[in-house]
């Protein structure tokens, strides 16, 4: 698959030409830091046909069977860490745009790195960074798995669906690895100088705003309403008491009142 991706991307292309192709691994993003860490290129994708350890935000596990997409980029930006705040949102921008170009269907985003059409998650984000001394940022790693053929397992069958049961036809992984390259491409190269645009971008695809949803920390569950979201990715709630709050990527996970939505 890997001529496959390379050819499907734009003659002129600095990035997308590092890409390691593997029939398994345990993550794409533990490969990819790897490469990192011997000075691997920005741009260099990690792509694998199925993760044995695959992992989610807040260190949950990610379902990768055979027939999904996994892929790691690698993003070496010159800048502070708290300049990147939104680089979740980014990616989940960049990520929409990518599957409606190739499947027809643009997913909806849940706070703050979910990928979902209708009320099921199609597709995660998890971005992790490395700092040098100072704050400054050395490198981040993107990793996206997105659900391409329909092999959901019964357990998270009532909240998970795939690119093929939402279309009725086949999807093409390496045609959706090509345009996730090149939609990242665009948001990274103005992912500071064009942030305003990309979280008005993100602010209109997020499903979880104006809508009730359960904050969970921990063993602590809060209900809220949903707001909005800061310049910097965090989500802005109101309590029933009135008090407001901005939930930061990390402290907590939301949930819809009655299920995953």
């Amino acid at each position: 698959m890997k001529k496959e991706i390379i050819s499907l991307l734009p003659p002129a292309r600095p990035w997308g030409e590092s890409v390691y192709y593997l029939e398994s691994v345990d993550s794409t993003s533990t490969y990819c830091k790897a490469l990192a860490k011997n000075g691997a290129p920005e741009g260099t994708a990690v792509i694998a046909k199925r993760q044995t350890g695959g992992r989610g935000r807040m260190g949950r596990s990610f379902h990768s069977p055979e027939g999904g997409l996994y892929m790691t980029v690698l993003l070496r930006p010159k800048c502070r860490a708290e300049e990147l705040m939104h680089l979740t949102c980014a990616i989940g921008v960049a990520a929409a745009d990518a599957i409606f170009a190739v499947s027809g269907i643009r997913p909806g985003l849940k706070w703050i790195n979910d990928l979902t059409i209708g009320t099921k998650k199609v597709g995660g984000i998890l971005v992790e960074m490395s700092l040098l001394p100072g704050g400054f940022v050395d490198y981040a790693l993107v990793g996206i798995g997105i659900n391409c053929r329909d092999d959901i397992p019964l357990e998270l069958s009532d909240i998970a669906t795939a690119l093929d049961r939402e279309t009725g036809r086949d999807i093409s992984p390496a045609a959706l690895a090509a345009a996730l390259l090149q939609e990242i491409k665009v948001q990274f190269s103005g992912v500071i100088g064009r942030k305003s645009d990309i979280m008005e971008a993100y602010r209109r695809q997020c499903v979880t705003l104006n809508r009730e949803v359960l904050l969970i920390r921990g063993e602590e569950q809060k209900k809220a309403f949903a707001l909005s979201i800061t310049d910097d990715g965090g989500l802005l709630v109101e309590y029933p008491d009135g008090a407001r709050e901005v939930i930061a990527s990390g402290e907590a996970s939301v949930r819809g009142l009655f299920g995953y939505m």
